[in-house]
């Protein structure tokens, strides 16, 4: 049985102001103008399993023992096999979080990153993934982002520091 909806909600495909795609955003659209130094766009945190290990070891070839072999991880001094350096890496993708979302009109190119890997992280860590607003370079009809990228473990231990930079479209100044 279906159940109609109440008198003051308008029917599915009745008149009205026509859907747009385009106006379906997550979160409203802002400008290169309207970042802030200091803000952070959290990533959502992930418990890493032997499978995301493995699904990295085939997506990058990269079969060092020392990702997958736990007897000569530990033969070596690891507690357990490493998750690929690489792999923390990618949780500090942007599109991991809502930055994108907010600057997805005036986003033109993801331009640089460095990092450093402080800590080992193996299955069973669960990592936390943020970038936090540190510069905002205006360039003339474009600006420079700057962000710091972290990761932490479960224990709070940061496991990965770095940074992203990515070019956006400057608002046009009035004249």
């Amino acid at each position: 049985m279906t159940v109609p909806p109440p008198a003051s909600a308008p029917a599915v495909g009745s008149s009205g102001p026509a859907f747009n795609p385009d106006d379906f955003l997550l979160v409203p659209a802002r400008t290169f103008e309207d970042l802030r130094i200091g803000e952070v766009f959290r990533a959502p945190s992930r418990t890493l399993t032997d499978a995301h290990a493995t699904a990295f070891q085939a997506v990058s070839c990269d079969n060092h023992p020392v990702h997958y072999d736990a007897v000569w991880a530990q033969q070596r001094g690891h507690p357990a096999p490493v998750v690929h350096g690489l792999q923390v890496l990618a949780f500090t993708a942007p599109g991991a979080t809502l930055f994108p979302h907010y600057i997805g009109e005036v986003f033109i190119s993801f331009t640089g990153l460095s990092c450093e890997f402080l800590k080992e992280v193996h299955a069973g860590d669960t990592l936390y993934p943020a970038l936090e607003i540190t510069g905002l370079i205006p360039q003339g009809a474009t600006g420079v982002v700057v962000a710091a990228v972290t990761v932490h473990n479960q224990r709070g231990e940061l496991v990965l520091s770095g940074q992203h930079q990515y070019l956006l479209r400057a608002q046009p100044t009035v004249k």
